[in-house]
């Protein structure tokens, strides 16, 4: 139950945070104001963002190579799950990776969508 609610969870938020990018992309941009629309993250935020993303790519298809992934968190630090011994928490683990991955990359397409339209 505690996993099926972690899911659930994380596909709202994922749904949120979509939802969040469209309302920004469907802004003018210019507003009433004369303000211009920005994205989710500045430039130095972009870089950063790029950089996190790239990371957790990299920690995700290392883990789907060695098929063992770290877990991901404080209370278990120094503690890694492989397929073969903790199946449920380490699709857990990867199925974290994989929302922060497509989350962070959502952000930045969002980000260079709205800095680069006509």
């Amino acid at each position: 139950m505690r996993a099926a609610l972690y899911y659930l969870l994380m596909l709202l938020l994922g749904f949120a945070f979509y939802k969040f990018g469209q309302n920004l992309l469907r802004k003018p941009r210019w507003s009433e104001n004369g303000e211009r629309t920005e994205g989710v993250v500045g430039p130095v935020g972009l870089l950063v963002t790029t950089g996190v993303a790239c990371y957790l790519l990299f920690a995700l298809l290392r883990a789907l190579v060695r098929g063992e992934v770290p877990c991901v968190g404080k209370a278990c630090t120094n503690q890694i799950y492989t397929l073969a011994a903790n199946a449920g928490d380490y699709w857990a683990n990867m199925f974290f990776l994989a929302w922060m991955v497509l989350g962070l990359s959502y952000a930045v397409y969002v980000t260079l969508k709205i800095w680069f339209r006509e």
